[in-house]
């Protein structure tokens, strides 16, 4: 089965000097060019809407990873940096690092929170889609035993 997703956009003005507006659902996202790239620096960046993705489904893969491990957890914050590589001559994106919080954690199951997240990472539709173009990794795995 193939799944569709629409998105509309609306852009005006000329390159950095420009900003849109993602319509997505019944939500709507300001974007520019980030000020650090010559753009706006209004809302989120592109940059910023890929490293979304990737995190928002790494997030939803590593909870259901847990949860099918039996791996207590109450809930995840990801921390995710981007880097991108060459800018700004041959800008791209080289790297996108997951850091992930386990809330309600066990701590003395360290090495199991590791490899689920490396399992999430390899099963993360959003993150398969980019690996072959950049390095995606798992960076930190904390685990947070005081929201138990």
């Amino acid at each position: 089965m193939d799944l569709v997703f629409n998105v509309t956009a609306d852009w005006s003005g000329v390159g950095n000097a420009g900003q849109g507006t993602m319509h997505i659902g019944t939500d709507n996202y300001v974007y520019s060019a980030p000020a650090n790239m010559g753009g706006k620096g209004v809302g989120a960046s592109p940059e910023d809407l890929l490293i979304a993705a990737v995190t928002a489904c790494y997030s939803g893969t590593l909870m259901r990873v847990l949860a099918q491990q039996r791996l207590a957890a109450d809930s995840l914050t990801i921390q995710t940096v981007g880097t991108v590589a060459d800018f700004p001559e041959k800008a791209r994106f080289a790297r996108i690092v997951v850091n992930p919080t386990i809330k309600g954690g066990d701590p003395s199951q360290r090495d199991e929170y590791e490899r689920a997240a490396e399992e999430a990472r390899e099963r993360c539709f959003i993150g398969k889609t980019v690996r072959d173009y950049l390095r995606y990794e798992v960076g930190t795995v904390t685990i947070d035993s005081a929201h138990s």
